[in-house]
């Protein structure tokens, strides 16, 4: 099974952040943007928090605020659920699921590094079985 390192190599390790300080409407333009559901909150170089559409939608819209009002800092999920990268799409799963979470940040060594969505997962699982299935076919036809 593949490894979080092994996403990573594929997909790119760009990751999008944004401070504590900024307002959600700041959060939302830069998700909107990128077109990502996700971003990780820094402060001082290390992450401190997560935002996403999620948190949005259950801690702006529900409670009747407004996005260009309220600061990151109110509505981001604390604390940090991570991974590393050598931790394989498996355990990334199990940790998703269990904790209902849709996206992962990536620390090595303290950094950041990248960050994962169950997209991601979900992508290496269907390339992997694709594989196997090729190689099945490969061996039937001989």
């Amino acid at each position: 099974m593949a490894t979080v390192r092994q996403i990573l190599e594929k997909k790119g390790t760009q990751v999008w952040t944004i401070t504590a300080e900024h307002t959600v409407y700041d959060a939302l333009r830069l998700m909107g943007e990128k077109e990502i559901g996700a971003l990780a909150v820094v402060a001082e170089g290390q992450v401190v928090g997560m935002i996403s559409e999620r948190d949005y939608a259950r801690k702006v819209v529900l409670k009747g605020k407004t996005s260009r009002e309220t600061q990151v800092r109110e509505i981001m999920t604390t604390p940090v659920l991570f991974v590393s990268p050598e931790q394989s799409v498996a355990e990334c799963m199990t940790i998703m699921t269990e904790k209902r979470v849709r996206h992962l940040p990536v620390i090595e060594k303290g950094a950041l590094v990248g960050m994962i969505s169950q997209g991601d997962l979900v992508k290496s699982i269907i390339d992997e079985q694709q594989f196997i299935i090729g190689q099945l076919e490969s061996y039937i036809a001989q």
